[in-house]
Parts: structure tokens; sequence; C-alpha cells
């Protein structure tokens, strides 16, 4: 009977446990040996040690992919997020239709990307697009967004920003957990608007931060899906290859062309083990400066 006991757990598990071992842990060991091997699905991996690594740090295209990466992590997930605290900071007031905002706030992060690429693609165009139709009725010519590559990063950031709605209702939950005592004792001390905006609503919306922070870094190194979308063949005319010049080729599209378009599986396995890298120590840094501040 105590041997069946501890048995029925694990029969349980094995499901889960089954497709972990085959579906997760398996394919991580196996880009990680193919990393250090020559493979294209059609002759037998052979080893060539870190030459793959070797042939990236020489690979322009994959400096490009990284600094397009970096720009799209760094700048356009601090505007997102900014953004998000703001609109939350205003949807958790109490007024009529508060609840019809939050809905049509949160919508957009609830389409599908796909979806949401192809109409922010329509959008920014250039000749027909809503918000160049917008900024020539007041005047001003709009750039051609995706088809320019100083604008194309940016035309991103904007879908970024308009998709931000999960952040917003996780900042809102952080909002709506903060003690009113602490801003009524506040306000009998005389803070103003701003200070309790800084010294209260901020300081105590650092783990909430932390959080979409985070979630935030891990979607912007793995931006993917609507980049790809905006710069394929039938979204914006004929086939672009990352939008011009390049400005919308991001680490994990190389990543995607390396393996599945040239067939080179060992350079995409060293760039996906490199990305792990990387996202190991940008959120080891962040998680030790919170560690450190909340200390």
């Amino acid at each position: 009977m105590k041997r069946k006991k501890n048995f029925l757990p694990w029969l349980f598990l094995s499901p889960w446990l089954i497709g972990l071992v085959v579906f997760s842990l398996f394919p991580i060991l196996a880009t990680l040996y193919y990393s250090f091997t020559q493979y294209n699905f059609f002759s037998p991996p052979h080893w060539v040690g870190l030459s793959n690594f070797g042939k990236l740090f020489s690979d322009n295209l994959f400096w490009k992919s990284l600094l397009n990466t970096a720009f799209i992590t760094f700048i356009g997930v601090p505007l997102s997020l900014g953004f998000a605290i703001l609109i939350a900071i205003l949807l958790n007031q109490t007024f009529k239709g508060v609840g019809f905002l939050r809905a049509l706030f949160y919508l957009p992060s609830a389409i599908p990307p796909v979806a949401a690429a192809v109409t922010w693609a329509w959008v920014l165009n250039p000749q027909y697009g809503i918000l160049n139709i917008i900024l020539h009725l007041v005047g001003i010519r709009g750039p051609n967004w995706f088809y320019d590559p100083n604008w194309s990063k940016p035309g991103l950031i904007l879908l970024m920003i308009w998709c931000s709605g999960y952040s917003i209702m996780i900042y809102l939950a952080g909002l709506q957990d903060i003690p009113n005592t602490l801003y009524e004792a506040a306000q009998l001390d005389g803070a103003s608007r701003p200070q309790l905006l800084w010294y209260i609503t901020i300081p105590m919306l650092k783990p909430v931060t932390m959080f979409n922070l985070i979630i935030g870094l891990l979607g912007g190194l793995q931006y993917f899906t609507q980049a790809y979308v905006i710069s394929s063949p039938g979204t914006l005319g004929p086939a672009m290859n990352g939008a011009p010049e390049g400005s919308m080729l991001f680490y994990a599209m190389y990543l995607y062309v390396q393996a599945f378009k040239s067939l080179e599986m060992g350079s995409a396995s060293a760039m996906a083990w490199m990305l792990f890298l990387i996202s190991a120590v940008l959120i080891s840094m962040l998680l030790r400066r919170f560690s450190w501040e909340s200390a």
C-alpha cells in the first residue's frame, strides 16, 4: 500500500514529465550539441568546436540584428512601461465609464500578434494609413514608417506601446494593492500630487515594475512575430528581408533565417545559446539590483 501511494503521484505527473523531457529538455540539450557542429538536416552533424561562435562574431548581419534588438529592448520596453504606468494611474481613478476604458486599453494585447502587426502596417502606411492622414490634416507630413530605415523601429515601438494592455493591468493590480492610509497620511503632512506619485506610488510599485521589466526584457530580446509579419511579402508589398537596409532584422528573425532558410542549424543553435546567456546576465543584474535596493 505504501509503495502504491508513492507511485500514484508519479503516475499522474508522468504526462507532464514526458512532455518536459521530450519537448523541452531534449531539444535544449540537442541545441547545445548542435552549436558545436556543422549540421544542415540532410547530413550527420560534424563537430567543429567553437567555429560557429567565431563565424557569428565576424558576421555583419549578426551585429546588425543584435543592435536592432538592443534598440527595441532598451528603448521600446521602457517607453511602453512608462506609458503603461501612466494609463494605469488614470484607470485607477473612480469615474463613470472607467470599466469600458480598462477593457479598451487591454483589448490590443488580446489581439493575436499577427493580426496586430497587419493592422499596424495599415495604420502606418505612408500613403493611405490613418495616422499619416491625421498628421496631414494638421499640416504635418508623415514619415514613410516601415519603408524608411530611420522610422521602421519607431513604428514598431508605437506598436509595442499600443499592445501594452497586459502591463497596464498588472500595474493597475499593483496600484489597488497600495494602502490608502499612506496617501492620507502624506496629504495630512501637506504632500502634493507629484510628491505622492514620486515618494509613494512609484516606490510601492517597484516589485510590479521589476516583474513587468523582466517580462518586457525577455519579449524584447525574442522580438520576432511583428517584425517578421510586417516585413514579409504581401504586408508591405515585395519581400523586404527585415525592412529597408535591415532595420527590422532582429536577433530572433536572423536566428530563424539561419536555421530554416540557410539551413545552418549549427550557427542558429549557437545564436540561441548566446541569446540565453545574454538574457541570463541581464536578468541576473536586474534581480541583484532589485535585491540590493530592497535590502
